[in-house]
């Protein structure tokens, strides 16, 4: 049991640690240079959240039906999932077209040599960090309530 509490908090923390500094790699007022190499790690970062967010999902699943944590009907329980389907919805729903858009000006050849980003794309930058504020503040929220969830 203790080992199965230990991969699931290690594949959460793996899991939505990179939605923490997401909007640290794409923060605003970043030049096109500074912007191609964030958004490059960026790029590289996503593969954690979808392996480590699904084991966490599975994990979780078994922690609840063979440990002493009541119900999947608890509060808490509830509160977690909908807190976590939050943030796969604004990561992936709102946050990647956003950020797609974006890397298709970034990556495009003849952008390479810009150092400025255009007025829209600084734009859809500021968005794009403000939207990774929202996931990483649901994130917190997730993570208070796997912390203070009652026993």
């Amino acid at each position: 049991m203790k080992f199965l509490i230990l991969v699931h908090v290690l594949s959460a923390i793996i899991g939505v640690g990179p939605t923490f500094f997401a909007h640290v790699l794409l923060r605003k007022n970043q030049n096109a240079v500074q912007l191609r190499q964030s958004m490059a790690l960026s790029q590289t970062l996503n593969f954690f959240p979808k392996i480590g967010g699904s084991i966490a999902v599975l994990t979780g699943i078994l922690l609840v039906i063979i440990g002493n944590y009541g119900s999947f009907l608890n509060l808490w329980l509830i509160g977690s999932l909908i807190i976590y389907i939050l943030i796969q919805i604004v990561v992936i729903g709102i946050i990647d077209p956003n950020a797609k858009k974006l890397a298709g000006w970034v990556f495009d050849e003849n952008n390479k040599e810009a150092v400025d980003l255009p007025k829209e794309q600084s734009q859809l930058l500021s968005k794009i960090s403000n939207q990774f504020y929202f996931a990483t503040a649901f994130g917190v929220l997730l993570f208070i309530l796997m912390i203070w969830k009652p026993l």
